[in-house]
C-alpha cells in the first residue's frame, strides 16, 4: 500500500484531519470549503498520490505486510508501559523531498498538553456541538479539556433544556448525549461525559472542578452507557449528570461570587473603577 507522509504542513490540516466527520465527508473537501478555496496539491514523484503542496518535508514509498515490534507511544493517557509491545507494519521509503533549510515540527508526545489534544479536542468539540444540535437535543457548547488528556466531554445546556429538546427527565437527557456522541470511531475511546448548565465555564478548568464535585449526586448522578470487556483502547460508558433535581424545573440557585451574585451594573462599575480604588490592573 502506498503511502506519503506530508510534515510541516500548513496548521489547519492536522485540525481538519483529526475531526471527527462522518465516514462518508471527504476531509480535503471539508478544509477546502472552509477555507474557501481548494486545497493545493503536488504529485508525489515515486508513487501514485498527492501531498499538500504547504508541507516543508514529504516522505513517500510503501507499507510493508511484514511486521515488527514496537513499543505504544504515551500520546494519549500520558504514560505507557516499556512492555507494551505491539506488531506494527514496516515502511519501505522510495523518495524523500524537502524545502530549503526545512523545519521539522515535533513535539515528545506524552503528558498533556501537546498537539494531540489541541489538534483533536478543538475541532472534535465544535463537531460534537453540531452532532448534537442536529439530534434535537438543547446544547449551549461542548468542550474537551485539554488537560483530560481526552477522557471527558463536557456538555453544558441551558436551564430550558426539557421545553427544547422534548425529553422529560436529566436521566434519559443525559442518556440521549452519550448514546449521540458514543457512537463515533474516535469516541469509542473517551470513557465520560459531563453534562452540566451552562452557568457554569467548560473552558473552566477550575469551574468544571467545582461543578463536578457538589452538582454530581454520588448515587444517582451516574449514567452507565454500556459495558466493554478486554477491548484494547476502549472502556466502560458513563455520562455524570450535574443537572439540578428535576422538582427544580428550570430554577437555578444562585452562584456565591461578585460575578453572578450582584447586577451586571454593579459588577461593570466596580471593575471600572478597579484601578482608582488603589489596585492593581486586573488580567
Amino acid at each position: 500500500m502506498p503511502f506519503a507522509l506530508a510534515l510541516g504542513v500548513m496548521p489547519s490540516i492536522p485540525f481538519i484531519c483529526c475531526m471527527p466527520l462522518p465516514a462518508h465527508v471527504n476531509k480535503a473537501g471539508r478544509l477546502g470549503a472552509l477555507l474557501r478555496r481548494p486545497l493545493e496539491t503536488v504529485l508525489c514523484r515515486t508513487i501514485a498520490l498527492e501531498a499538500p503542496a504547504s508541507a516543508e518535508i514529504l516522505i513517500e514509498g510503501y507499507l510493508e505486510s511484514n511486521e515488527i515490534l514496537e513499543c505504544r507511544m504515551g500520546d494519549r493517557l500520558g504514560f505507557h508501559w516499556a512492555e507494551n509491545v505491539q506488531k506494527q507494519f514496516t515502511c519501505r521509503v522510495t523518495a524523500m523531498s524537502y524545502r530549503d533549510k526545512a523545519i521539522l515540527p515535533v513535539i515528545g508526545s506524552g503528558e498533556p498538553v501537546d498537539e494531540y489534544q489541541t489538534a483533536y479536542g478543538i475541532p472534535a468539540a465544535a463537531q460534537f456541538l453540531h452532532e448534537l444540535r442536529g439530534a434535537g437535543l438543547a446544547v449551549s457548547d461542548v468542550w474537551l479539556p485539554l488537560e483530560a488528556a481526552q477522557h471527558w466531554i463536557i456538555v453544558t445546556v441551558p436551564r430550558d433544556w426539557r421545553r427544547k429538546s422534548g425529553v422529560g427527565g436529566s436521566d434519559a437527557f443525559c442518556r440521549h448525549i452519550g448514546e449521540r456522541l458514543f457512537v463515533h470511531i474516535f469516541e469509542s475511546a473517551i470513557p465520560q461525559i459531563i453534562v452540566i448548565n451552562d452557568d457554569v465555564n467548560p473552558t473552566a478548568n477550575d469551574e468544571i472542578l467545582w461543578a463536578l464535585a457538589t452538582r454530581c449526586h454520588p448515587e444517582n448522578g451516574r449514567v452507565h452507557c454500556g459495558h466493554i470487556e478486554n477491548e484494547r483502547v476502549q472502556t466502560d460508558k458513563i455520562v455524570y449528570n450535574c443537572l439540578p433535581p428535576e422538582e427544580w424545573g428550570e430554577a437555578l440557585p444562585i452562584r456565591a461570587s461578585f460575578r453572578h451574585g450582584y447586577p451586571s451594573h454593579i459588577v461593570e462599575r466596580v471593575l471600572s473603577r478597579w484601578e482608582a480604588y488603589g489596585f492593581r490592573e486586573i488580567d
